[in-house]
């Protein structure tokens, strides 16, 4: 079933109250009966030959005259002939019928519904292209100003006081002083790679934002963290045979 619109509701309330008052005051009177007639023809905009023909109807309905029924309804097909209008009625002398009511709107709603995805041609590509060339052009610049001159050959005879190794390797060679070979190299490089690789799937949360991502960010900074403090020990706290010293008294032994 449809849900009837409220305008209609109401002014098929407004209809019905001023037939029942016509309906009342044509009790008095022929003369009222047709100005009442006149008027809810007038308020209902129906035509007359339906009103005649609606009247017809009710007065055989009642088992009033039917000579008189026949009679009004031979003077109404005139007009209705006249007129064009259908003679046909329906079940229970209707001539007309409501099949459905539909409620105002647009059938179909052409409005996209937003979604929080972007292709990755181009937004993606085209940022991740972008931040390529910067990096490029930052690089080329700093080898222009910097100096970096290739050490001298290497001297199998004579091994550098202290021995280390390029920055990026450090934090290994920093864990090698610590703890056992095995541990150092393997155990806890190997742990720490199967936490970020299992990172994904512990943490689902979809939302872009840091403070709805915070195992995610904890995680990553600890990693972060951990290895940039191997590296700055090994970098600035290692001295001759590789033990600790302090850079403000013993000096600065490495080399960028």
């Amino acid at each position: 079933m449809t849900e009837v619109p409220e305008h209609l509701r109401k002014r098929a309330e407004e209809a019905r109250a001023k037939a029942a008052a016509a309906k009342a005051e044509s009790a008095g009177g022929g003369d009222d009966a047709e100005l009442s007639a006149e008027q809810q023809e007038a308020a209902s905009k129906i035509p007359a030959h339906l009103l005649e023909r609606s009247k017809a109807a009710k007065a055989k309905a009642e088992g009033g005259d039917a000579g008189g029924a026949v009679a009004t309804a031979t003077t109404t097909a005139a007009p209705a002939e006249a007129s064009g209008a259908p003679l046909a009625t329906g079940p229970g002398g209707h001539t007309q019928r409501l099949l459905t009511v539909v409620k105002s709107g647009s059938i179909q709603d052409v409005k996209a519904v937003p979604q929080d995805k972007v292709h990755v041609w181009p937004h993606l590509l085209v940022i991740e292209f972008a931040a390529a060339l910067l990096i490029t052009a930052f690089t080329l610049i700093f080898s222009i100003f910097v100096n970096a001159p290739l050490l001298e050959l290497a001297n199998f005879n004579e091994t550098p006081n202290p021995s280390k190794a390029p920055w990026y390797f450090l934090g290994l060679q920093e864990l090698l002083t610590m703890f056992h070979p095995m541990v150092a190299g393997v155990t806890i490089p190997g742990m720490g790679l199967f936490v970020l690789i299992l990172a994904p799937y512990i943490d689902k949360n979809p939302s872009n934002k840091p403070e709805d991502r915070k195992f995610a960010i904890s995680l990553m900074t600890i990693h972060l963290m951990f290895w940039s403090v191997l590296v700055l020990i090994g970098s600035f706290f290692r001295g001759p045979g590789f033990n600790f010293v302090f850079p403000w008294e013993a000096g600065l032994f490495f080399e960028l």
